[in-house]
C-alpha cells in the first residue's frame, strides 16, 4: 500500500483505478478500503480476500509440487495456464520463466505468505465502484471466491468470463515497449 502512495505521489496523481490480479487483489481492497478517496475504482481479476486454496493438504500438494517440478513449468502451467498445460513448447518457456523469476524455495515462501492473506474483514468497508472479474474454471482461485468478494462488497458488479486460465494475459509473449 505505501508503495501504491508513493507512485501516486511521484505521478502527482490525486486518485487512481486499482487492477488488483489474484494476490493483487487483497493489497487493492485495503488500498480502497484505508484510502477511499485516492481510489477512483477498483477492479478485481481473479482476485481473492481470503485464498480458497492454499489452506491444509491443498497447500501441502502446492509445496510438494513446487519443490518437486519447480523450473519445468509444470507448477505454472497447472495452476495458472491449465489451457496451455499440455503444450510442450509453452512449457519449456514457463519453466525459464519460473527460474528466472524466483528459487523454488523462494517460491515456496511465497505460496506460504499468500496463504496467510485473510482480508475478509474489510470488504463490508470497501465504499468505491468495484467490479470483480472472474473466469468460470479457474483452478487457482476457484469462482466461488469471485462471487463471495461481489456479495461482501456493496454495490459491486460482478462479470463472469469464460476459461480455465487464472492469469488475464499471456506472460510468455514478448511484450515491446511503445514510444
Amino acid at each position: 500500500m505505501d508503495d501504491v502512495r508513493a507512485v501516486m505521489d511521484a505521478a502527482r496523481c490525486q486518485r487512481a483505478a486499482l487492477f488488483g490480479v489474484s494476490e493483487g487483489g487483497p493489497m487493492s481492497l485495503l488500498f480502497a478500503a484505508a484510502y477511499p478517496e485516492l481510489a477512483r475504482s477498483l477492479i478485481l481479476y481473479g482476485g481473492y480476500a481470503r485464498h480458497p486454496t492454499l489452506a491444509g493438504e491443498l497447500l501441502k500438494q502446492n509445496i510438494e509440487l513446487i519443490d518437486r517440478a519447480w523450473g519445468t513449468g509444470e507448477f505454472f502451467a497447472k495452476s495458472f495456464l491449465p489451457s496451455k498445460a499440455s503444450d510442450e513448447a509453452f512449457r519449456r518457456v514457463l519453466g525459464r520463466r519460473e527460474r528466472q523469476a524466483a528459487s523454488p524455495t523462494a517460491a515456496i515462501a511465497i505460496l506460504q505468505m499468500n496463504s496467510e492473506i485473510d482480508a475478509r474483514h474489510i470488504l463490508p468497508t470497501i465504499r468505491v465502484p468495484t467490479l470483480v472479474l472472474h473466469r468460470v474454471g479457474d483452478p487457482r482461485v476457484t469462482v466461488d471466491t469471485g462471487r463471495y468478494l461481489a456479495t461482501q462488497i456493496a454495490g459491486a458488479k460482478y462479470v463472469e468470463l469464460p476459461g480455465t486460465d487464472h492469469l488475464p494475459l499471456d506472460i510468455t509473449r514478448p511484450h515491446r515497449r511503445r514510444d
